[in-house]
């Protein structure tokens, strides 16, 4: 049977996961609603 106590204890998170969550937490990613807000300051100018 799996010991899970012994498991967790030998337990380390891949470096790999803690770069990219630090990429994502740091990016400055443009989704929908910045297009949209940027379409309509664009049509309010014209």
């Amino acid at each position: 049977m799996i010991d899970f106590d012994e498991e967790i204890a030998r337990f380390k998170p891949s470096l790999e996961v803690e770069a990219v969550e630090d990429a994502i937490v740091k990016a400055d990613l443009t989704d929908m609603t910045d297009i949209m807000l940027e379409m309509i300051k664009n049509m309010k100018a014209e």
